[in-house]
This record gives C-alpha cells, structure tokens and sequence, in this order.
C-alpha cells in the first residue's frame, strides 16, 4: 500500500467504533438502501459488499441470499465484522481486507455488487466501476448508494475541504446527481432506478444492470 493508501486506512480504523455507536439494528433494517437492494436479491445470489466496513449490510442480507463476501480495507473494520459475524454465527458471510483489484477476486464472479457510501471516497470512480463490471456475471446488477456532496452550497464545501486538511475528514469527490448516473452508466451499466434517500439531496441510490 502508498502513503496515501495506509493514511486512509489509519481515518478509517479510528472511525470504526463510531460505525456500531450510530447504527443500531433497528436504523440498519430501515436504511433505504437496504430496502431497495433486497428488491434485486434472488436467493441464489453471490453478492459483494464493497466497502462493508463492520459488516452491518452484509448481515443484514446474509439471510436473503447464497453467499456475501464483505470487503474492506481498514483492518479495524474487518476484525469487527468477523467478531459480529461468529457471535452471531452466519456462515455464508467472507469478510476480507483488501481493495476491490485484489487478484483472488475473478472475472464475472458475482451476482450482486453493493457499493454503499464509497465510491465519493476511492481515488479512482471510473476505473473502480470498471472494475466492478468486470467482476460481475452478464447480466449482474451494481447497486449503489453515493454521496452527491457537490449538491452541497459552496460555503459547505469549503468546510469540508478544510477539515479535509486537518485530517478530519476523508478526500472526497464532489458528485452530483447527474456525475453518479454518467458514472455507472459509462462504467457499462443500463440504469434502472434512481432515488434521492435524503431531503438534502446529497445520498443518491442506483441500480444497474451490467450490459
């Protein structure tokens, strides 16, 4: 991993706690975007969760289809979703720390993949969706949730991008609405639903089939 890859990790394993504080089971079951993924998933389904962080997803949907495999890159993350996951005794969950261009995943390989809340984050969008194209089987769905913080006013911006210097926040991408369906759409993807999950206009979801 570069410099930059192993300071991201350090936010991210400090930011763990904070993830099982603010997400009670109850707040997981309503997430809208949990609602509308479970609308895709076939029982059959082998599905990625990109981006799990401490596996709270990726529990959530064990029950609904054949196999989740969870992936992180903050190792912090994945040794909470581990702990969750045997306390809880769910075999059909992997959880590993890696990034999505890890070698042991193999082309066309999952139904489903979930990315909730990453790819604002990840250094590359485009070829990351690429990726996730690759890995998915004809016909698989991506199914996502993104932050559009370049909905956001400038003022809030600027904040941001202060805290941003201090290390108080991760980099980000400032999407729009229209930035996420240009996204997956040339990422090779046919979209057939959108939503706006917040009255701020700043969490997008989408859901494509791989064409």
């Amino acid at each position: 991993m570069n410099g930059n890859t192993s300071k991201a990790e350090k936010f991210w394993n400090r930011m763990a706690g904070q993830f099982e504080k603010r997400a009670s089971k109850s707040k997981i079951a309503e997430n809208k975007t949990l609602i509308n993924a479970k609308k895709y998933l076939k029982a059959s389904d082998i599905v990625l969760d990109y981006g799990c962080a401490t596996g709270l997803f990726s529990i959530e949907l064990a029950g609904s289809v054949k196999k989740v495999h969870g992936l992180d890159f903050s190792s912090r993350m994945i040794e909470m979703a581990n702990r969750k996951k045997d306390e809880l005794k769910i075999e059909n969950i992997d959880f590993t720390r890696g990034t999505i261009f890890d070698g042991k995943f193999e082309k066309e390989s999952f139904d489903v993949i979930l990315a909730s809340d990453i790819l604002h984050l990840v250094e590359d969008a485009p070829k990351v969706v690429q990726r996730m194209n690759e890995l998915l089987k004809p016909g698989g769905m991506v199914i996502t949730a993104t932050a559009t913080m370049g909905e956001m006013n400038s003022f809030i911006k600027v904040i941001f991008s202060l805290l941003n210097k201090i290390g108080l926040v991760p980099k980000l991408s400032y999407f729009k609405m229209r930035d996420v369906e240009a996204l997956i759409a040339n990422g090779g993807f046919q979209i057939i639903e959108t939503e706006i999950l917040n009255k701020n206009n700043t969490e997008y979801f989408t859901a494509g089939n791989k064409i």
